[in-house]
């Protein structure tokens, strides 16, 4: 693609839609108008439909253990429901900011853990009211910066329903991890655990184990593509349907193989499961700060503005505590960097990555290795060394799948120094003295139509154009 015009320029929405936008000067103003269609919140609508078929099908869940009288199964699939919903709802009033604001109606219905369904008719409600053109408008921010000559990159204003649906997607994206693995997770590990033990299979129960498995694949997938989307913030990227189905097959067998090995262990060693889950989540949750307190890092003073040392430290703690449920399950796709004020580190880790799987593979080796050797009389009637070989053979294929996504599919493929295929030819190599050729570098944007970078060139200098006590004026609303 190719445009000589910076100021005039096809870019890439959220959804993914092409949309066009045209730039004028008016009295010394640069105005960008936005003639795109706004999409609909699909992703909003999708986050609540799995938030409310999980919390039905756990609740018929638990009356069933209740007439059956299974106390212990029932308590724990009551937690693993109540303790993520009550998160998301403080994660959904956290973002929007309801606390200072005269909403009693939302408050309330988010104390009846239904926050995301009025979230979601709001966002429904502005959809169907946006109209297709909003007042252009440009950000005191910019102007500040091209005042100071920076070289920003040129930024696409959006309109105010534009700007709400954004904020109402950001959020749901957030509190869709938090009930994928902070919720789903556990719930899938219990009822799978519970099928085994019983020895049979309720409808409900089943029904249950499918949306958990959903709504964490979900997750993990929501995950990939907000880590994409942070570390190359400087393009608009697009993945196509693909790479969406390379994703799902990557993360659905990561994650099923991940909870099947741990299930399976625990119908053998049902106290050392319990060891083994601590283990791995405290030593994701330490690593972030043990690696902040090594660089002797302060804590970022943007979390939220009216917080406090011991706000901040509180909200961080609970985030890397989701960071850890993560990294328990599947890759996080994310490292975390306590100082920086993003909280996420933007260089690819392609090392801790490649660390991250094989340590991973060798516990699910070890956990299936130790479950065969323990394994009860029940497991007479299945094929136990072709289960733990197809356990294997689905992680292997899980990788397999992740190296297919960033070798073909990945938006960004084009940015990388070295490829998949490059770092498998160097392994092959290696005794040879071989090493991967430099890649050249990139074109400003990618042949596949994934990613638009957005122009680095100098705008026009409209701040030449503006009266001097206007900008000061500016300045002073800042």
């Amino acid at each position: 693609m190719e445009d000589n015009d910076p100021i005039e320029r096809e870019t890439t929405s959220d959804a993914g839609e092409p949309s066009e936008h045209r730039a004028s000067v008016e009295n010394g103003v640069l105005l960008v108008v936005n003639h795109s269609r706004i999409q609909p919140p699909f992703s909003v609508v999708l986050a609540t439909l799995l938030y409310c078929a999980e919390f039905v099908s756990a609740s018929v869940m638990c009356a069933m253990y209740h007439k059956s009288e299974d106390t212990i199964w029932m308590g724990f699939t009551i937690t693993f429901v109540i303790v993520p919903a009550v998160l998301i709802q403080m994660a959904l009033t956290f973002f929007h900011r309801d606390l200072g604001r005269d909403r009693p109606l939302v408050l309330f219905l988010h104390l009846l853990l239904l926050g995301p369904v009025i979230r979601c008719l709001e966002a429904l409600v502005v959809y169907y009211k946006a109209g297709k053109k909003e007042e252009p408008y440009v950000t005191i921010s910019r102007k500040i910066g091209l005042k100071k000559g920076q070289n920003l990159p040129m930024e696409w204003e959006i309109g105010h329903s534009e700007r709400t649906l954004a904020a109402h997607r950001n959020a749901f994206k957030r509190t869709a991890l938090i009930q994928a693995f902070l919720g789903s997770t556990p719930q899938l590990t219990l009822q799978l655990y519970a099928t085994i033990q019983e020895k049979y299979v309720l409808k409900t129960r089943l029904t249950l184990m499918v949306i958990t498995l959903i709504s964490v694949t979900y997750g993990a997938l929501v995950c990939s593509v907000l880590a994409i989307q942070i570390r190359y913030d400087e393009y608009k990227v697009r993945l196509r349907p693909a790479a969406y189905l390379c994703m799902i097959a990557w993360r659905g067998l990561e994650i099923a193989t991940r909870i099947t090995s741990l299930v399976l262990f625990s119908t053998a060693l049902t106290h050392w499961v319990i060891a083994v889950g601590l283990l791995n989540l405290l030593f994701f949750f330490i690593m972030p700060w043990a690696e902040f307190w090594a660089r002797k890092g302060s804590l970022p003073e943007n979390v939220e503005n009216n917080f406090s040392k011991l706000g901040t430290t509180v909200v961080l703690c609970m985030f890397t505590l989701l960071y850890a449920c993560i990294n328990v399950f599947c890759w996080s796709a994310v490292q975390l960097d306590l100082t920086h004020r993003e909280l996420i580190e933007k260089k690819q880790c392609w090392g801790r990555q490649a660390a991250y799987y094989c340590g991973r593979f060798v516990e699910n080796l070890v956990l299936i290795a130790l479950w065969y050797a323990f394994k009860s009389d029940f497991y007479e009637y299945v094929c136990a060394p072709l289960l733990a070989v197809q356990l294997l053979v689905c992680y292997g294929l899980a990788v397999l799948f992740m190296l297919l996504f960033y070798q073909f599919f990945h938006p960004c493929k084009r940015l990388f120094r070295h490829n998949v295929h490059d770092c498998l030819h160097c392994v092959c190599l290696k005794g040879g003295g071989g090493r991967p050729r430099p890649r050249e570098p990139p074109n400003s944007y990618s042949t596949n139509a994934t990613m638009v970078l957005v122009p680095d060139e100098h705008p026009p200098d409209i701040t030449s154009q503006l009266g001097d006590r206007e900008m000061a004026d500016t300045l002073d609303a800042a």
